[in-house]
């Protein structure tokens, strides 16, 4: 059960301002006393309209517009909605069609490195994201609210810390209304008042933001070089310009040899077959063979008991969708009530077992757990691969699994109705490029590089949010 701080209690003047509602959940949620932490705050604040410049006075979303998706590149620019900008991996987002794009009606909806993203509706409004300099060239959707920075009046890092921190989580999602489906209009935050504390702090912060930033965008190139190093390596280079839709449908094609494992059409894809084929002309080990000793299962059924979050009797329970973000949110569970095995060991990789066959759905997509992510509980919905075989680490594994073909490649080996699973015969059955035991360990080491820049980039924003709090608990007259 959740009670009021004793530091801190609700106030009989807060119920005034709500109306006399005599509901706990405003309260409790910790709202009211930001507001009121921030409405002591000595310093100037600037209204967020008079700090941002550009299309529509800074802050802006775009119109809604048929959406025409394209796979080949050079047609086509990354489209950003309001799920895919909490990702941490941007390489398989969809295409918008280029021309549309840079069209007049849609020109102003590209990114700009600096900019701070604010999902504007659904089951994520009023969540916040930077974006990052590998991001130029991106268009938004018109689900996200884009507000860019006068670089003359303040510093975009400065700014973005606070409103993606507690602070700007009250005055953001304050603006948030609606019932089934909740939204934001930019008019809604551009009162929101930003506090000045003066160039030094607020370069210090931006610094620091910055450098995240860049950290991110270094985590990007490294793991999308790690893959294409794997495949060039093992002379499968033509397989990372994969095009499948241009292959086109598979229909009606025979299939000799079927056993008792499968009788799905789906499991005999004759494009994902064609990449299996090239994968075998190379030598190879199997998944399994590389699992033996280790793991290749599904994570373990567990009762979730909740826990308070950040308490050190509780784990964070990361689910499929949360575990393709920059950070994980959401619930805490009590670990006296938690095996130990929804953790997951150093450099196991987890591939979202469990959905559809949605093009933009994460199943089928994978991810590493290493470093800072070790200390997280793993929903059962992931299918757990840890190599038991000398020389092949999670990490090369990794390199090969996050790739457009093996995604594909998992996909055929789905099993079910509506929603799908992943047959681990089949999966054990994929063949994973041997190479030598140096071009391994160099594939291996681009890979820990990233995933070490991610989880400094993790420290560099809490840095951040550490030094806003400190000078604004300083400018308040008290903790905060």
């Amino acid at each position: 059960m959740k009670i009021a701080e004793r530091g801190n209690p609700a106030m009989r003047s807060w119920l005034d301002r709500q109306g006399l509602r005599l509901v706990a959940k405003p309260y409790l949620s910790g709202a009211f006393a930001t507001q009121q932490l921030l409405e002591r705050l000595t310093v100037e604040k600037a209204p967020l309209r008079d700090l941002t410049a550009g299309y529509g006075g800074g802050i802006n979303s775009g119109p809604l517009f048929r959406r025409v998706y394209v796979t080949a590149p050079e047609h086509s620019v990354p489209f950003v909605g309001s799920k895919d900008m909490l990702v941490a991996d941007l390489s398989s987002l969809p295409r918008l069609k280029k021309a549309d794009a840079e069209s007049s009606s849609l020109h102003y909806l590209e990114l700009q490195p600096g900019m701070t993203m604010i999902s504007r509706s659904g089951f994520n409004a009023g969540r916040r994201a930077y974006v990052r300099p590998d991001m130029g060239g991106f268009w938004s959707s018109e689900d996200v609210i884009k507000v860019t920075p006068d670089q003359n009046k303040i510093k975009a890092g400065y700014l973005y810390t606070f409103l993606w921190s507690r602070f700007g989580e009250v005055l953001v999602r304050g603006g948030v209304y609606g019932s089934a489906i909740r939204h934001i209009a930019p008019d809604h935050i551009e009162e929101i008042r930003v506090p000045r504390f003066g160039e030094a702090v607020e370069k210090e912060i931006h610094e620091l933001m910055e450098e995240a930033a860049s950290l991110r965008a270094a985590f990007q190139s490294g793991v999308n070089r790690a893959t294409r190093d794997l495949f060039e390596t093992a002379g499968l280079a033509d397989l990372l310009d994969l095009r499948w839709h241009e292959q086109g449908r598979d229909l009606g094609f025979p299939q000799r040899g079927v056993d008792a494992t499968t009788l799905r059409a789906l499991n005999f894809q004759p494009r994902a077959q064609k990449i299996l084929r090239r994968l075998g002309e190379v030598e190879h080990v199997t998944l399994g063979e590389v699992c033996k000793g280790g793991q290749m299962s599904r994570g373990l059924r567990f009762p979730r008991v909740d826990g308070e979050p950040g308490d050190t009797y509780s784990y964070r329970l990361v689910g499929q969708r949360q575990a393709f973000w920059l950070r994980p949110e959401g619930r805490w569970i009590s670990k006296a009530h938690t095996s130990k095995e929804v953790l997951a060991e150093d450099e196991t990789v987890l591939i979202a077992a469990r959905g559809t066959l949605g093009e933009n759905e994460v199943y089928g997509r994978s991810i590493l757990v290493t470093g800072a992510w070790s200390g997280h509980a793993y929903s059962e919905d992931f299918l757990r691969l840890r190599s038991g075989l000398s020389g092949f680490s999670g990490a090369y594994l990794s390199a090969l699994l996050r790739s457009e073909p093996m995604f594909r490649v998992l996909r055929s080996c789905s099993t079910g109705g509506k929603q799908q699973d992943i047959h681990l015969d089949l999966c054990a059955g994929i063949p994973v490029p041997t190479l030598t035991e140096k071009d391994r360990e160099r594939v291996a080491g681009t890979v820990r590089q990233a995933y070490s820049q991610r989880d400094e980039a993790d420290r560099r924003e809490d840095q951040a949010l550490t030094r806003l709090e400190e000078v604004v608990a300083q400018h308040a007259g008290g903790t905060s």
